[in-house]
């Protein structure tokens, strides 16, 4: 059975870029806001969530909170064109298990997927 993430990003292009850089590994669900991400990440339960920090309406980092609040959460993912060392620390304290700034190497963002997928 094939793993599934979440991409959550709001502009079009990223998302698109991201869908295709995985789809054939992976079941892929997509949000373009963090209130979707919330409700798809219950129901859908992904194995991993790549999630972008600058969302409209509930940020990125208030959908990480609240996502960690249940249990149990998958991996978390930032993704952010937001790259200071205070943006990376406060995605990680929000409870993003990595991050990966934009624009995106490629290779890196698998290999974390990757390694992140094949942790027990």
């Amino acid at each position: 059975m094939r793993k599934t993430l979440l991409i959550v990003e709001d502009s079009d292009l990223n998302r698109d870029l991201l869908v295709q850089l995985f789809e054939d590994e992976y079941e892929i669900r997509c949000a373009a806001d963090g209130e979707t991400a919330v409700e798809l990440a219950a129901t859908q339960a992904p194995d991993l969530i790549l999630m972008d920090i600058g969302l409209p309406g509930l940020s990125g980092l208030d959908a990480v909170r609240a996502m960690r609040a249940r249990v149990p959460c998958p991996p978390i993912v930032a993704v952010s064109s937001r790259v200071m060392p205070e943006d990376r620390a406060e995605a990680l304290e929000a409870g993003c298990v990595a991050f990966i700034p934009k624009p995106i190497d490629d290779v890196l963002l698998v290999a974390t997927v990757e390694r992140l997928l094949s942790e027990p």
